[in-house]
């Protein structure tokens, strides 16, 4: 519903134009003068506003000027008397949407009220296309020109104009926002809204309202009614971030709201359509968890198709693209002029295992630079040299491991040690050749490079 700010000294000329608006379906606001008229402006955020020329203590030039320093988009409607009709032309040449001169006939009121709310939306439509081209996210750009991301953005592109349900996994930092992004902007839906959701941060008791809304009255606090993420996220994408966090309770209901494509407020008996297209996103395996704590059924109602976003570790390609995008752009925020990195930091970059992922890069860069003057080293990175440095050391068989760790940390430590070995053969057996080593273990000279550093094996063969 459209609001109308009617702004006039005399009561009587107020009551007839609420009148006459209201009976359009607008909602009318009411001032008496110059100050009244900028509070309702400021705090009712009107739609369009009718206001007599000339005001206590202000006329229509003035008015216009202060209501585009507070809404430039805001049309204003000048009344005026025959003699200050030139007063309003003056007003509209200095951007007045119009003006209606004393007696005005009702038709034309509400004609020349239409006319500037569909202006008005037409200018909101173009500033909100213009935003979103603005923002459009090239995940290129954001992630890095690896090979890794180069397939995930054709997997994206694959499915992105689909109306498939789709879980992105990935571990914490690695970039599932964006790929979240990148689907909605590149969908059919690409005009509607992108509602997200974090399940972790909302408490059991509040999880079904938010995402199902709930009828006034429904619960203590419930004072009016209010839509959920489904009715906000219809026509476009709703996005559930680790789902694995809402109760087997709250799955069910999801599942109901996925496949019936209604839902029901809480407190509510009516159901209500929704028309949305669900991401999930997860760093979590959601096959391997056990029906107890997630939904099979979901499970399989939510996985028409997977997009896994790969660890930092996993695409070093990204690493050098994304230390030297997020040198720049701290470079612009603190106003300093680093130049780059030396060949020992970016070694020590390279051979890092990131468990916070590009996340992760992101802070350790930003520091850096605001502790260098000319280029980044190894003491301005404030990164361990080896990962043995941050890693508990591995224990003895002998030792009960599970009394101090998690199965996942064991077999972790476990695997590493297990690498260790066989990267410290093979090179003993090419007798340092790295390249040679990487083609007997079929993966690249980089990767090879990068497991040496981070493990600190000689090329000789040998432990350091």
């Amino acid at each position: 519903m459209a609001k109308i700010l009617i702004i006039d000294d005399e009561a009587m000329i107020c009551r007839l134009l609420s009148k006459l608006m209201e009976s359009e379906g607008y909602e009318t606001i009411i001032a008496h003068d110059g100050r009244e008229s900028m509070e309702k402006i400021r705090y009712e955020r009107p739609d369009v506003i009718l206001s007599d020329f000339r005001m206590p203590g202000m006329d229509g030039m003035e008015l216009l000027k202060k209501v585009r320093d507070i809404d430039p988009d805001v049309p204003v409607i000048l009344i005026t008397a025959y003699a200050d009709v030139h007063g309003a032309v003056e007003a509209m040449r200095q951007g007045a949407h119009d003006y209606l001169a004393k007696p005005f006939e009702h038709d034309e009121v509400v004609r020349v009220v239409h006319r500037a709310l569909q202006e008005l939306l037409l200018k909101r439509k173009l500033k909100q296309l213009s935003s979103k081209l603005r923002k459009r996210i090239d995940l290129r750009e954001c992630m890095g020109p690896s090979e890794q991301v180069a397939q995930m953005i054709v997997n994206i592109n694959r499915v992105a104009q689909s109306d498939f349900s789709v879980i992105i996994q990935g571990e914490t930092g690695s970039g599932k926002e964006l790929v979240c992004t990148a689907l909605h902007q590149n969908s059919n839906r690409a005009q509607g809204p992108f509602i997200a959701l974090d399940c972790g941060a909302i408490t059991e008791t509040l999880l079904e309202s938010e995402l199902f809304g709930h009828e006034k009255g429904a619960f203590t606090g419930a004072t009016q009614q209010k839509i959920g993420k489904f009715e906000a996220a219809s026509g476009g994408t709703l996005l559930l971030d680790e789902m694995f966090n809402m109760s087997i309770g709250s799955q069910a209901k999801l599942l109901r709201a996925i496949q019936e494509r209604n839902i029901y407020r809480v407190g509510g008996i009516t159901p209500v359509p929704v028309d949305v297209r669900i991401l999930a996103a997860t760093n979590r395996n959601l096959e391997a968890c056990s029906p107890s704590s997630f939904r099979k059924d979901l499970f399989f109602r939510l996985n028409e198709f997977m997009i896994r976003v790969p660890a930092l570790r996993e695409r070093p390609d990204d690493i050098p693209y994304l230390s030297k995008r997020f040198l720049d752009s701290t470079n612009i925020m603190l106003q300093k002029n680093v130049k780059g990195f030396t060949s020992g930091a970016m070694d020590l970059l390279m051979a890092y295992p990131w468990p916070g992922n590009v996340r992760q890069l992101k802070s350790i860069i930003r520091r850096a630079v605001l502790m260098a003057d000319d280029v980044i080293t190894e003491r301005h990175l404030n990164l361990p040299t080896s990962l043995h440095q941050e890693m508990p050391p591995v224990a003895e068989p002998t030792e009960k491991l599970w009394e101090k760790c998690s199965l996942k940390e064991i077999v972790n430590q476990k695997v590493r040690v297990l690498e260790k070995n066989i990267l410290t053969d093979v090179l003993c057996y090419t007798g340092g050749n790295k390249a040679k080593a990487a083609r007997q273990l079929h993966i690249d000279y980089k990767t090879i490079y990068s497991k040496l550093k981070t493990y600190g094996i000689s090329t000789s063969g040998e432990k350091k």
